[in-house]
């Protein structure tokens, strides 16, 4: 009997940087009245406060949500009536400098580095740097065309490999790419996970929608976790709605 489900947050629970839907936030807060949840995705606490946790209902059950950002190199929980940040894996100034220098070659030998952008392409989130191919600010509907079959984005993480072989380079989102230390992924983040919720792996079920080879979501199939592979938010709400009615009372 699963006792907890994981999912991805941006082509999954929601569009990119979009906060949730009504709907998806509605059935959220009913699989927290059966299960633990827990999301894991690249952006930062911030981006899930905005995105996640300011639209669930007010009835849902917190205290068994949790909030994994920067692809679970942190962990937040609700405890005591307010969130807390449980751990952070920070890269040092060193490695910080050396990979935003690896971006810098690797955008200008691709041809991306001069391209329309809105707001930051590079963003330093503490324990991991992620490059959104248009910029954090973008529209969806430019993101959507930017890249994808995800041809830019693997040209990009095979010479981001080759110039930072130390660190992991993983695709995600609709535009990015994130960085963070060797063997940090999806997957270190549920190990993480079990360590913290007590649950072990044969007992959680994970959704997402970059379940392939070099997505960041994969790493987590890879481990043994059982996965479903969504296509879209609509697809998740059917998931979770089949979730629901198998694990209610």
């Amino acid at each position: 009997m699963k006792q907890l489900v994981a999912f991805d947050l941006d082509g999954t629970l929601a569009e990119s940087k979009q906060p949730l839907g009504d709907d998806m936030a509605a059935w959220l807060g009913r699989l927290l009245g059966v299960a633990k949840v827990c999301v894991i995705s690249g952006g930062d606490w911030p981006q899930f406060e905005k995105q996640v946790v300011s639209r669930l209902p007010a009835d849902a059950p917190l205290e068994g949500l949790f909030i994994m950002p920067t692809t679970g190199t942190k962990l937040y929980r609700f405890q005591g009536g307010s969130w807390h940040a449980i751990y952070a894996e920070l890269f040092s100034k060193e490695e910080h400098d050396k990979i935003l220098s690896a971006f810098d070659k690797a955008l200008s030998d691709a041809g991306l580095k001069e391209e329309r952008t809105w707001g930051d392409r590079i963003e330093d989130r503490g324990s991991q740097v992620t490059f959104s191919g248009l910029g954090q600010e973008a529209p969806l509907d430019a993101k959507k065309a930017w890249d994808p079959g995800f041809a830019k984005r693997r040209k990009l993480q095979q010479t981001l490999q080759s110039a930072l072989p130390d660190l992991a380079i993983n695709i995600g989102g609709s535009t990015s790419i994130d960085i963070t230390r060797k063997g940090i992924d999806k997957a270190y983040g549920m190990r993480r996970l079990t360590e913290h919720s007590g649950v072990a792996p044969e007992n959680i079920l994970f959704m997402g929608d970059a379940i392939f080879p070099g997505g960041n979501d994969d790493p987590v199939r890879a481990m043994g976790i059982d996965s479903i592979k969504v296509r879209d938010v609509a697809d998740t709400i059917t998931a979770v709605t089949a979730v629901i009615a198998c694990l209610k009372p």
